[in-house]
């Protein structure tokens, strides 16, 4: 077993944390008692999540932490063949199921699952000091974090709370996700972070309560970010800053924009790299972004294909979905998916869409979409709908079959299949 150390990065150590119930400080976080390590630990509370970061951050413990819904007996047994002994924490009582293979601890390790939005989740390597990306200072604030833990956001959140100074965290638990205005509003929060989905939900479902928040950031990752999701944003909050990320475990956190518009300039692509302030090389080939990062996970070092599909719109280089699923065939013509779907969200009485190919006879494939809309536009219609599209894309490009959806779908990971 490798010598292990304590990280130096606790300057955050008596940051409030608001958690289960609790105003707590990472310092007086429930202590998980000593771990194995490697350690795999299952949680179903954000408390716990906490506990297990900062037993990390202390002891150097080889970790992957993870909510137990994400992590199958299948998966388990994957982990335990693999090393890691596999922790189910729920506060001062845990369990311990023995790792299946002796091997080297890689102190200081920490491991991410990917979200298996392309099928089976992979574990992808990092550190404390990868997974920190923002190292300026920052203005006091107190964050949201909604986040399942262990995924790549909730750990870009407790980072910054983790390793700066006045950076509270107020955790939202799934079961408060429909009312985490209320708390947020109680507890004082300035900065959150969320999926396009996350915020499309809260606004659908009280608009009212979420301008009552003190948001002086707003964030958006983990989705295509379209304009209407900025605009919407936009009139709620006037001052704040709005920004969107994009970010995975593979590459970390490689695109940051600030100027309110969706998609990133296209003088961003092929810049040469700045050592200094570690920005991506940024590459487009055969309509994919390709990504050389400094916040790369191990192993992923080198121009990492990202699998997701962009088009140029004036001087705009907008993401618009996964290559795989984006791309929408109809008779020989082809059209992006995500594309279709700004469109239908630039209604302003679409309140969420998804849009995806459908057999059809003659062309192949026929454009198809789902939509909720927003109660208090009055009722509309998906000949309504068809009439929008119609002035604003190609005939191919126009949705044939509208079902409309009575809530916003959203999995754990606070994302929709978009």
């Amino acid at each position: 077993m490798t010598a292990r150390r304590r990280s130096t990065a606790l300057i955050g150590d008596d940051n409030t944390v608001v958690a289960g119930g609790r105003t707590v400080t990472w310092r007086t976080l429930h202590k998980l008692p000593q771990l194995p390590s490697p350690a795999a630990v299952l949680v179903d509370n954000g408390a716990d999540a906490l506990a297990a970061v900062r037993h990390h951050a202390v002891h150097g413990t080889e970790l992957l932490v993870a909510t137990g819904s994400r992590v199958d007996l299948s998966m388990r047994e994957e982990l335990g063949e693999s090393g890691f002994a596999v922790v189910i924490a729920k506060g001062d009582e845990h369990s311990v199921t023995p790792a299946k293979l002796k091997r080297v601890e890689e102190s200081g390790r920490v491991w991410l699952l990917t979200s298996g939005s392309t099928g089976r989740p992979k574990r992808i390597g990092h550190t404390l000091e990868s997974l920190t990306t923002v190292t300026t200072q920052q203005q006091p604030r107190t964050w949201l974090l909604p986040y399942a833990p262990g995924t790549y956001a909730w750990w870009q959140v407790v980072t910054i709370s983790l390793t700066q100074a006045d950076q509270g965290l107020v955790v939202i638990e799934p079961s408060e996700l429909e009312t985490w205005p209320l708390i947020a509003a109680e507890h004082g929060v300035t900065a959150a972070s969320g999926t396009p989905t996350f915020w499309r939900q809260t606004i659908y479902r009280d608009t009212e309560a979420l301008a009552k928040v003190p948001l002086e950031q707003i964030t958006l990752g983990g989705e295509p970010v379209d304009q209407a999701i900025l605009d919407r944003l936009r009139e709620i909050f006037p001052q704040a800053r709005i920004s969107w990320i994009y970010a995975s475990s593979e590459v970390g956190a490689s695109i940051v924009v600030h100027d309110g518009k969706a998609g990133f300039p296209r003088a961003w692509l092929d810049r040469e790299p700045d050592p200094e302030s570690e920005r991506p090389f940024l590459s487009v080939d055969k309509d994919e972004l390709i990504i050389t990062s400094p916040h790369h996970g191990a192993g992923l070092d080198g121009a990492v294909r990202t699998g997701d599909r962009v088009e140029f719109v004036d001087d705009r280089v907008l993401i618009t979905g996964r290559l795989d699923s984006d791309e929408i065939n109809v008779g020989g013509s082809k059209v992006s998916a995500g594309l279709v779907r700004n469109v239908l969200m630039g209604h302003p009485a679409v309140a969420w869409a998804r849009v995806f190919a459908r057999k059809a006879p003659l062309v192949g494939r026929m454009v198809a979409a789902e939509v909720v809309t927003s109660p208090d536009l009055g009722p509309i219609t998906d000949a309504d709908l068809v009439q929008w599209c119609s002035n604003r894309l190609p005939d191919y490009g126009i949705p044939r079959r509208i079902k409309f959806l009575d809530a916003i779908p959203q999995k754990e990971t606070l994302k929709s299949d978009v």
